[in-house]
């Protein structure tokens, strides 16, 4: 049933049913908010326009009226535009009874897949005709799956609609639970259907599942999803029902996707409108600054709270960070999340996500804690620390602007995120088209650091085959090879030197070594390499430096094979005669000029000449290509 908190497997039947029976439609244009409420103008030749509404986590149907949406689309709503702008939707299924909805779109010759994740935190995720993923709104990952472009899309286990009776069977004499609790979480009907069903089949509904039977449940269950095709829908305080359970009121629509526009209201109430118009600014203010507070308050706790969490599992953790730490040695980190993966027992149970690029994991204690195995545990019960006392000072500061008198300019709304800061923002980096990360050191000091501090076990060690060149890091296994050793011959003496192409070759961690032969002396950042090597010759020395808008806006530069992908603006730099800082003067002004006046002023924090200093090669260089 839908209820305030969201729609249900079911209710999904119902929708995408209703939907088909409109098809075929014609998407018009795509609309999305900072609340990441996303609506879908459809076209039809005979029923008119209609709106497709998807709140990620809570609810997909169709509303009469375009609600409210900013007068400049988001990054992501330009992308779904670009690429399903006069598609046509050719079906809307279901996944089962679980909450994933899938829009099939054919545009030209091109099918694609937008999928509406109805769970959780919920997501929108555009996908080709093989399902791997072109772009979702949120990137995340999780134990089992990731959602990043480039990874295929990966479904839960089939459920109750998409087996046997048998395999239902099977799999309820396995379930220790009580039958109504089974149905109501193993297969997705919720409470409300779970004790509908043992009433229709006259099961007391704390009987155990396996003692059960099975196959009267199971007509039971599929009676169910067909009446919810034929649905008399019942609109109540507590929710919207596509079925009747009882002698509930039949609401009055004929359809059950007006009976949810009725129950979830899109614009607030207009005396609740009107309030807000007739706010003051100082008003206004102070109830920022409340909530300011709040906030603040609310943080101070939960970092206290969780540095408490590390110590009261001292030893578990202390565990975790001794044993991940020495498979780091031997292991990449991707490596060790399929190893986590695949471990349903023990520590690695309680492990829910893995971070490859802080080698850090979150844990489930009574709270998730994101622990960093380099680390003591004095180290990361420090790190949370640091936020109390950072959220202190702020709070401190909000309260003594709260006794001051409002003084408060106006600010126009930002459109673009500033970047956070990460520990390997120092170097020179980028991530590859399978989105491994690659490091290198900017230098001799930082190619010392590299080699000593972050080359691990599963890493590739990438170096160019000249003299001052900055050593290569790649965190983890990749494809694209080709990419890492542009981005070694790039930043490498070659570029200094004038030449066209260079040298490069690969090895592993364990032919790497700061111990010189006897008699012999290694200076600062230098290094031996024994044994064979993976080698690339005459690569082409190119760098490309672009402007990404999202998800956070930065400047990124590397190999030509790959920045492109990226960004919307960028430009390649080739040796030539302009010292770095005039190139990267150059650079600025090249990607500036392509930029409307709004948005030069709206990108200043990201587009400057430090920013693009970072990612120019050492030696001279010249713009050949915008």
């Amino acid at each position: 049933m839908a209820t305030a908190q969201g729609m249900s497997g079911l209710d999904l039947i119902t929708v995408t049913d209703e939907i088909t029976r409109l098809l075929p439609l014609w998407v018009h244009k795509i609309y999305l908010d900072e609340k990441r409420l996303c609506v879908i103008r459809l076209n039809s030749k005979e029923q008119g326009k209609s709106n497709l509404l998807i709140e990620p986590g809570r609810r997909l149907h169709l509303i009469p009226v375009l609600p409210e949406m900013p007068q400049i689309p988001p990054a992501f709503a330009m992308f779904l535009r670009k690429y399903l702008g006069g598609g046509r939707v050719t079906a809307i299924r279901q996944q089962g009874l679980q909450r994933t909805v899938i829009i099939d779109i054919q545009k030209s010759e091109q099918l694609f897949h937008l999928i509406a994740e109805i769970f959780d935190e919920g997501n929108i995720i555009l996908c080709g005709e093989d399902m791997k993923i072109i772009q979702p709104l949120t990137r995340q990952r999780f134990k089992d799956r990731d959602v990043l472009p480039g990874s295929d899309y990966v479904f839960p286990p089939p459920d109750v609609s998409m087996i046997t009776a048998n395999e239902f069977a099977e799999r309820l004499s396995a379930d220790d639970r009580d039958i109504v609790r089974s149905l109501a979480v193993g297969s997705f009907l919720g409470g409300r259907y779970a004790e509908y069903i043992c009433t229709q089949t006259g099961v007391d509904k704390e009987t155990l599942a396996k003692d059960t039977n099975a196959s009267e449940i199971y007509v039971a269950i599929h009676n169910l999803l067909n009446s919810a095709r034929i649905p008399v829908s019942v609109l109540a305080k507590s929710g919207c029902h596509p079925v009747a359970t009882g002698d509930e009121p039949k609401a009055p629509y004929d359809l059950f996707n007006d009976a949810l526009a009725a129950f979830y209201p899109i614009a607030p109430p207009a005396k609740k409108r009107e309030e807000k118009v007739r706010e003051s600014r100082e008003d206004r203010i102070r109830h920022q600054q409340e909530e300011a507070i709040k906030k603040f308050e609310k943080n101070i706790t939960r970092n206290e709270e969780l540095a408490a969490i590390i110590y009261e599992n001292y030893g578990f953790v202390t565990e975790i960070i001794t044993t991940l730490s020495k498979a780091a040695e031997n292991h990449s980190w991707q490596e060790i999340t399929d190893i986590l993966q695949k471990d349903n027992s023990g520590a690695g149970n309680n492990i829910i996500r893995v971070f490859p690029a802080d080698a850090a994991v979150e844990l489930s204690l009574s709270h998730p804690v994101k622990i960093f195995v380099h680390d003591s545990i004095d180290q990361n019960a420090g790190r949370y620390y640091d936020q109390v006392k950072k959220f202190k000072k702020k709070l401190a500061g909000a309260k003594a602007a709260m006794e001051r008198e409002v003084h408060q300019a106006r600010h126009k709304k930002v459109l673009y995120q500033r970047p956070k800061k990460r520990w390997f923002d120092r170097f020179r980096w980028f991530y590859t088209s399978d989105q491994v990360l690659v490091i290198g050191g900017r230098d001799a000091g930082q190619n010392e650091e590299l080699i000593r501090k972050y080359l691990e076990g599963g890493d590739t060690f990438v170096h160019a085959d000249v003299h001052g060149a900055s050593v290569v890091v790649v965190k983890g296994k990749t494809s694209a090879m080709d990419e890492v050793a542009q981005f070694a011959a790039a930043y490498s003496g070659a570029w200094r030197a004038g030449f066209a192409s260079a040298d490069v070759y690969a090895a592993r961690p364990d032919q790497v070594s700061k111990t010189a032969e006897s008699g012999e002396y290694l200076s600062r950042g230098s290094f031996v390499v024994r044994g064979e090597r993976q080698w690339f010759h005459d690569v082409p020395l190119a760098v490309t430096i672009g402007l990404m808008k999202t998800p956070q806006t930065r400047i990124i530069g590397g190999p030509s094979l790959t920045i492109p992908k990226a960004c919307e603006l960028y430009v390649t730099l080739k040796p030539g005669t302009f010292e770095p800082n005039d190139i990267a003067k150059k650079v600025v002004r090249a990607l500036r000029d392509r930029l409307s006046p709004d948005d030069q002023k709206a990108l200043k924090f990201a587009l400057n000449t430090e920013a693009v200093a970072g990612f120019v090669p050492p030696g001279g260089s010249d713009l050949v290509e915008g």
